[in-house]
């Protein structure tokens, strides 16, 4: 009896853990797509500033320089969000390894206990006949 209860509770284990790591390869691929996402806003900066300085630089500087200091903020910004996104889902995948390294700590020790009562259960059977 005590042995069913333990392998239910193992499975229980089991589905946890399975839950966490769909959380977790969740997590780790909106975390590539945060990086993506900084790149290609990278990219799409650097686009501007070009098309910036080809278009104004020689021949408006001061729409240039308006122009210039207009780009780099927004671009701050979209960084700043970015970031701010990025470290949230780093965050998020540190607890969720946290919990899944206690589920698999609780689920080695059950394991442990498992086996502990298995071998008992064998050794009073030898031993009473």
């Amino acid at each position: 009896m005590a042995i069913s209860n333990i392998h239910e509770t193992l499975l229980l284990y089991t589905k946890q853990k399975s839950m966490i790591n769909d959380k977790l390869s969740t997590t780790m691929m909106d975390i590539l797509s945060a990086s993506k996402q900084t790149a290609e806003a990278q990219a799409k900066y650097n686009e501007q500033m070009n098309d910036i300085y080809y278009g104004y630089y020689e021949s408006d500087p001061e729409n240039y320089e308006l122009l210039t200091e207009q780009c780099e903020q927004q671009h701050e910004l979209e960084l700043a969000n970015l970031n701010s996104w990025e470290q949230e889902l780093e965050l998020e995948k540190n607890n969720l390894e946290t919990q899944l390294n206690e589920v698999n700590t609780f689920e080695s020790t059950w394991t442990k206990l498992l086996q502990s009562n298995i071998k008992n259960d064998f050794s009073y059977g030898g031993i009473s006949q």
